[in-house]
């Protein structure tokens, strides 16, 4: 259930020492108490621009993987993504009910198809001091998904405990 998914994940984060770990059972969390097919994480550097799908969990294998190497994402991306744009602008995240009905100053349609597949989204955007460090996406594939105000409350409650392991991990990794 929603409701404890702030008291779970604050847990999780003070149990698990490894960021990698930690950030992983989150998912899990997160797409368990939305009853999501996929949550992913994309992490990044806010001073190189540059950043990845670095941690995913599925409800099962059927449903796509769509982890990456790292890439700049200052130009292109803001360009053909209007989600990614307003996540590097820090505005508030974006609940979307359906990809299809979604009107174009929200997402991009044929992106989204092409490059993630899903129908139903969160673009949580995970930000301290104005810079994007992350973005927490759980999603639902094959139909819409009417987002609740406790799902929603739940979601941005644990946006700014991410930070912390995000930075963590960054520093277990390379970014070029």
């Amino acid at each position: 259930m929603t409701t404890t998914l702030p008291t779970d994940v604050r847990r999780t984060l003070a149990a698990e020492t490894a960021p990698a770990a930690a950030l992983t059972q989150v998912l899990e969390l997160v797409g368990q108490a939305l009853a999501a097919d996929r949550c992913f994480l994309y992490v990044r550097d806010p001073a190189a621009g540059r950043g990845r799908i670095a941690l995913c969990w599925r409800r099962h294998t059927d449903i796509p993987n769509p982890i990456h190497d790292w890439q700049d994402d200052t130009t292109a991306l803001p360009q053909e993504d209007p989600l990614f744009r307003a996540a590097l602008a820090a505005k508030p995240s974006v609940f979307v009910e359906d990809v299809e009905t979604a009107p174009p100053t929200v997402l991009n349609r044929a992106f989204e198809h092409k490059t993630f597949g899903h129908r139903a989204l969160i673009h949580a955007h995970i930000t301290e001091h104005g810079q994007l460090w992350g973005i927490l996406q759980p999603c639902l594939f094959g139909q819409p998904r009417a987002w609740t105000a406790d799902e929603r409350a739940a979601i941005e409650s644990i946006l700014p405990l991410l930070v912390a392991p995000i930075k963590a991990y960054m520093q277990t990794v390379t970014t070029i």
